[in-house]
């Protein structure tokens, strides 16, 4: 697909790591498949994958952690 951002590139697949911050929460995904630009470098995660992350960042946080860095395994 063409990137929404730039206009210019195709996405590729990749992994991308991300940030998801709430309250005192920050967590850390790394190795998050994603459909990444190859000119801008803007990623493109998919609605499995987002709904994954967030149902693990609510429970983070409720949980009540502070910092955490994890490697993604999809579900």
């Amino acid at each position: 697909m063409k990137c929404v951002i730039c206009k210019q590139g195709d996405t590729r697949p990749g992994v991308v790591t991300i940030t998801l911050e709430r309250g005192a929460t920050t967590l850390v995904f790394k190795n998050v498949p994603a459909q990444v630009c190859a000119n801008c470098g803007e990623a493109y995660v998919d609605d499995d994958t987002t709904t994954q992350l967030l149902a693990t960042a609510e429970a983070a946080v409720q949980a009540g952690v502070q910092i955490e860095v994890r490697e993604f395994i999809a579900a």
